[in-house]
C-alpha cells in the first residue's frame, strides 16, 4: 500500500497529483521553489517542502535534493507530473536506490525510448513502421548529404536526445543542408546537452496523433485511444482533442495495436504515450514515445472514463489493469485548450506578473486544471502555462460551441494570456471542418496578421480621406459668399469610409 506521495513538481499538475492523492486517502506533499512558496498546490498539499532557490536547475531538477525531501518526509513514491524530471532515467534509478516507488516506468524502458534513435531502432526491430531514415546519430555532413541524397528532399534533421521541437530543422534544398545541421546539433547540444542529429523523411502536412497506453506490471497493456495534436506552434502543442474528427474506427485499431505492441516492445509499464506522425493518405509512422503523463490526458480521461492518474498510482502499487481492451468505452467528445501567460499578438512573448483580477469558467461540461488564483504572481522561471481548460459534450460541434462559451466566460487581469487565440482557431471554417495538420497554427496566424494589416492600411486610408472631406468642406464655407445651404452630412462620411474599406478587402480578397 502506498500511504504518501511526494509530487516533484507544480503548477496545475501537481494540484491534480494532490487531488488523485486525497481522493485515494493517500497524503500529498509537495516541493516548492522560492518563486513557489506561495503557490496553490503548496497550499493543497498536506505537507510541502522547500527546494531552495528559484532557478529549476536549483530546485526542482537536483536529483539529490529532491530524493533527499522524498526520504526525509518519509514518502512510500514519487510522481513525477510531466516535465523537469519525469522523463529522467537516472532520477527514477535513484528513487529506486533510496527505496522510493517511482511513479512511471522503468528506468531501463526510459533509457531505450527517450533517446529517439535507439527507440527508432528498438521500433524497427519489432517491426513498428518508422519514418525513412537513419537509425544513427550523424557523425558528419558528408553523411547527412548522402543519407538526404538517397531519401530525396525535403528531409528533417531531428535532436536524439529530446522532443519539443528543439533541435529540429526542415531541409527542402540541399544548399540548406550544411547550415541546418549544424543549427540543429548546436540547438540540440543547448537543450539536452547532447549534440546528436539524425535524419529522415520530411512527411509534409500531416497530422500529430498520439496514442494514451496503460500497462501494468504484470505483462497487461492496452489503448486509451487518440488525442489530435496537430494545432501546434513550434512543435509544442497548443489545443488537442479526442476523439479525432481524422481517425476512423479501422485506424484506431491499427495504431492501438502497434502502441501496445512498441509498449510491449521495451517491457513498458505505468502510463505512456506513443505518437505518430499520419500522412494525408492515412498511413501512419512512429514518432517517439513519452514516458510519462501528458498535459493533455484530460481529454482522454473525459472520453473514456478513466482517471489517468489514479491509474498510475495502482499500477506502481502493483495492482493489475482493472479492465481489458474490450472494456474501454469511448464516448462524446472533449477538447483542452492550453492557457499561457503570453501575448500571441506581440510575437508569444511571455506575460509575467501579478494576477490582479481572475474570473473562472464553469458550468455543464467544463473542466478547468488550474494552478492559479488571484493575487497569485506568474513567475518569470518555468514554462508560462496556467491552466487548461477542457470542454466535453456528444459530439464536436457542441464541445467547440460549449468551448467558446467557457472561453467568453474566463478573464485573466493583469497579465496577458492567449484567450483570444483560441477564439480565433475555434471561429475558423477550416477548424470547424476539422481540415488541420502540424501547420495548420502558422497558416491561421499568417491569414490574422495580413488581415490586421489590410484593416491597418483601410482605417489609415479611411482616416485620410476624412481629413480632405473635412478640409474640402470647409474651404467651400470660406469660399461661398452665400454659404451652403446644408454642411457636409457625417453620414455620408461614415458611408464612404465603409465603402473604401470594404474596397480594400475586396482587392486583398482578388
Amino acid at each position: 500500500m502506498i500511504q504518501k506521495i511526494l509530487i516533484a513538481n507544480r503548477g496545475e499538475i501537481a494540484l491534480r497529483i494532490v487531488r488523485a492523492c486525497r481522493e485515494m486517502g493517500i497524503i500529498p506533499v509537495a516541493v516548492y521553489s522560492e518563486a513557489d512558496r506561495a503557490a496553490l498546490h503548496v497550499r493543497m498539499a498536506a505537507e510541502a517542502y522547500s527546494l531552495g532557490a528559484s532557478p529549476a536547475l536549483e530546485s526542482y531538477l537536483d536529483i539529490e535534493k529532491v530524493v533527499t525531501v522524498a526520504k526525509r518526509c518519509g514518502a512510500d513514491a514519487l510522481h513525477p507530473g510531466y516535465g523537469f524530471l519525469s522523463e529522467n532515467a537516472d532520477f527514477a534509478e535513484a528513487c529506486a536506490n533510496a527505496g522510493i516507488k517511482f511513479i512511471g516506468p522503468s528506468p531501463k524502458s526510459m533509457r531505450i525510448m527517450g533517446s529517439k534513435t535507439r527507440a527508432r531502432q528498438e521500433m524497427e526491430k519489432h517491426g513498428v513502421p518508422c519514418v525513412p531514415g537513419n537509425s544513427q546519430a550523424l557523425e558528419s555532413f558528408e553523411e547527412a548529404a548522402q543519407i538526404a541524397q538517397n531519401i530525396g528532399y525535403p528531409v528533417m534533421l531531428k535532436a536524439a536526445a529530446g522532443g519539443g521541437g528543439k533541435g529540429m530543422r526542415l531541409v527542402r534544398e540541399p544548399q540548406e543542408l550544411r547550415s541546418a545541421l549544424e543549427a540543429a546539433q548546436s540547438e540540440s547540444q543547448r537543450a539536452f546537452g547532447d549534440g546528436s542529429v539524425y535524419i529522415e523523411e520530411a512527411i509534409l502536412n500531416p497530422r500529430h496523433i498520439e496514442i494514451q497506453i496503460l500497462a501494468d506490471e504484470h505483462g497487461n497493456t492496452i489503448h486509451l485511444g487518440e488525442r489530435e495534436c496537430s494545432i501546434q506552434r513550434r512543435h509544442q502543442k497548443v489545443l488537442e482533442e479526442s476523439p479525432s474528427s481524422f481517425v476512423d474506427v479501422a485506424l484506431r485499431n491499427k495504431m492501438g495495436e502497434v502502441a501496445v505492441q512498441a509498449a510491449s516492445a521495451v517491457g513498458y509499464s505505468n502510463a505512456g504515450t506513443v505518437e505518430f506522425l499520419v500522412s494525408q493518405d492515412k498511413n501512419f509512422y512512429f514518432l517517439e514515445m513519452n514516458t510519462r503523463l501528458q498535459v493533455e490526458h484530460p481529454v482522454t480521461e473525459l472520453v473514456t472514463g478513466v482517471d489517468l492518474v489514479q491509474m498510475q498510482i495502482r499500477i506502481a502499487a502493483g495492482e493489475r489493469l482493472p479492465v481489458r481492451q474490450e472494456d474501454v468505452n469511448f464516448r462524446g467528445h472533449a477538447i483542452e485548450c492550453r492557457i499561457y501567460a503570453e501575448d500571441p499578438d506581440n510575437q508569444y512573448f511571455p506575460s509575467p506578473g501579478k494576477i490582479t483580477l481572475l474570473q473562472e469558467p464553469s458550468g455543464p461540461g467544463i473542466r478547468l486544471d488550474s494552478g492559479v488564483y488571484e493575487g497569485w504572481t506568474v513567475p518569470v522561471d518555468y514554462d508560462p502555462l496556467l491552466a487548461k481548460l477542457t470542454a466535453y459534450a456528444e459530439n464536436r460541434e457542441q464541445v467547440v460551441s460549449r468551448l467558446l462559451r467557457a472561453l467568453d466566460e474566463m478573464f485573466v487581469g493583469g497579465i496577458q494570456t492567449n484567450i483570444a487565440l483560441f477564439r480565433r482557431i475555434l471561429n475558423d471554417p477550416g477548424f470547424r471542418e476539422g481540415k488541420i495538420d502540424i501547420e495548420y497554427l502558422n497558416r491561421l496566424t499568417a491569414s490574422v496578421a495580413a488581415d490586421h494589416q489590410h484593416n491597418e492600411i483601410a482605417a489609415l486610408a479611411a482616416g485620410l480621406f476624412a481629413v480632405l472631406d473635412e478640409t474640402s468642406s470647409r474651404d467651400s464655407i470660406m469660399h461661398d459668399p452665400v454659404g451652403p445651404i446644408v454642411s457636409a452630412s457625417r453620414w455620408k462620411r461614415s458611408a464612404k469610409i465603409e465603402s473604401l474599406q470594404w474596397q480594400a478587402n475586396d482587392d486583398r480578397q482578388n
